[in-house]
């Protein structure tokens, strides 16, 4: 049955892998970003699969939301001002964004009658807390203003459930990565860095020892996620980790990206950052319990699939 989504950041790394696969299912899509982070040609392969609506308004403006999701079956919140270094830098306009923005999803939503809001949701949300795994049962302690940020979305998805009865579901994501990443921002993310350095041939720089692992997820499997979450019963009202459960180090990061281009090329170190977390692995036991998820791409796959797209191929 084809119905009508809206993606929050829909021209984003992840919102972009979102909508592309709703459109490729057939169902009609509204993609809302203002291009802060965002880029058009993130969009510009999906006119190839099917016509969708493109709004280039900011969740920071209630009333522009208000229009685009009329008749809307369910909203993918992913908007947001990602990086813990650009919030140590601006905490106060990633609270504009993170908060302030999901409030105006939560309150858009509600009042368009929206069925179901999924929320990207973050592991920063844990802070360095101890233990293999990162599971829901442990207290948040968000270190940097990004984690605090992403922490309040989520407590204000449960207090519209709750008090509104609209339909939440808070997935947090760990360390999502896949083509479409940019390597060129100043806040990038690990692996776009690693593999772009690495195929110019310049050594990677490690903040550290290199030994802080990372729980990286394809973003296949993060999309697969959030679909399962957009109608699973059990999972309203509730947070969860999306995750694979499994523990990359940086070092070996390093050695698999060698591996795969054929060179020897060895990190550089600098010193660690503030707000850093040293061991972010999930505990995906309640995804799989509420949503029936599992992972459908591993990392080494991922990673390998993810070179190609950089290298054009």
């Amino acid at each position: 049955m084809t119905k009508t989504y809206a993606v929050t950041g829909g021209a984003g790394f992840i919102g972009s892998h979102i909508a592309e696969r709703l459109l490729r299912d057939g169902h009609r899509v509204r993609i809302v970003d203002n291009l802060s982070s965002g880029k058009r040609e993130n969009l510009a392969h999906l006119n190839k699969i099917a016509s969708f609506e493109f709004y280039d308004n900011s969740i920071t403006d209630k009333a522009s939301l208000d229009p685009v999701f009329e008749g809307v079956d369910t909203v993918f919140h992913q908007a947001a001002l990602p990086s813990v270094p650009r919030s140590i830098d601006d905490p106060l306009t990633t609270h504009e964004y993170n908060v302030t923005g999901t409030l105006n999803v939560l309150l858009a939503a509600r009042d368009a009658k929206v069925r179901r809001v999924v929320y990207a949701a973050s592991s920063s949300a844990y802070g360095d807390v101890e233990g293999d795994f990162k599971s829901e049962e442990m207290p948040p302690r968000p270190l940097s203003p990004y984690g605090v940020s992403k922490l309040a979305g989520e407590y204000y998805c449960q207090s519209f459930t709750a008090v509104y009865g609209l339909e939440t579901v808070c997935l947090r994501y760990f360390n999502v990565f896949g083509p479409r990443q940019d390597p060129l921002s100043k806040y990038a993310a690990v692996i776009p860095l690693f593999i772009t350095s690495m195929l110019d041939g310049m050594r990677p720089t490690i903040y550290g020892d290199g030994l802080q692992s990372r729980d990286f997820t394809f973003i296949d499997n993060v999309v697969h996620g959030n679909l399962l979450a957009s109608t699973a019963p059990d999972a309203v009202g509730q947070m969860m980790n999306l995750a694979t459960g499994g523990r990359v180090t940086l070092l070996e990061l390093a050695q698999k990206v060698n591996k795969l281009i054929g060179t020897n090329i060895q990190p550089v170190h600098a010193d660690e950052r503030t707000g850093d977390i040293k061991h972010s692995r999930a505990s995906i036991e309640r995804a799989r319990e509420l949503l029936n998820y599992e992972p459908i791409v591993d990392f080494d796959a991922g990673l390998a699939r993810t070179l190609a797209w950089y290298r054009g191929e």
